[in-house]
């Protein structure tokens, strides 16, 4: 085993630094491909919370290496409340799944509010609510204010679907 092998041996925490300063170079690239036309005098546009996440990423991914080279370790799982010798609850799993698949389907075609609104009545009811009506109001009222959230918030244009020119 070569010297570098072995002074690594333990550490599978650098594999989680090195995940995280990925993500973080990631999503800064990405960051900086984004196409700001609206504004580019406005100093916080859409590029500014990537940014800081990107910063924020790639700062976790160096303090956990400096920790992990400095003798740090993840702790074993003390045991959670999770019986690991049940199956998954697919009852709820799947539905959920359908959910985000059927959100994924709709959204440009149906646009975001009602694609929106089928994502969180979806996920809500797959985890076990039974109060269908109050639901379906608070889904489409989310729906809405993440619309018009991007929209207003951060100049983002979601689609608008079925509903265009009404919303």
């Amino acid at each position: 085993m070569s010297s570098l092998t072995t002074g690594l041996k333990g550490r599978a925490e650098l594999g989680v630094a090195l995940l995280l300063g990925a993500a973080g170079v990631l999503v800064f690239v990405d960051a900086n491909r984004l196409v700001t036309p609206y504004s580019q005098s406005d100093p916080v546009g859409p590029k500014t919370v990537p940014y800081i996440v990107a910063g924020l990423l790639v700062v976790c991914a160096v303090l956990l290496a400096i920790n992990v080279f400095r003798g740090g370790q993840g702790e074993a799982e003390g045991g959670e409340d999770v019986d690991l010798t049940h199956p998954a609850d697919w009852k709820t799993v799947l539905p959920l799944a359908g959910a985000f698949i059927l959100n994924i389907l709709l959204i440009d075609w149906a646009g975001w509010v009602i694609s929106g609104t089928v994502l969180f009545w979806g996920c809500v009811l797959a985890l076990g609510s039974r109060h269908y009506f109050r639901d379906g109001l608070i889904s489409i009222a989310l729906s809405l204010l993440t619309f018009y959230g991007f929209y207003l918030g951060l100049g983002i244009a979601l689609p608008a679907g079925l509903l265009e020119g009404i919303l």
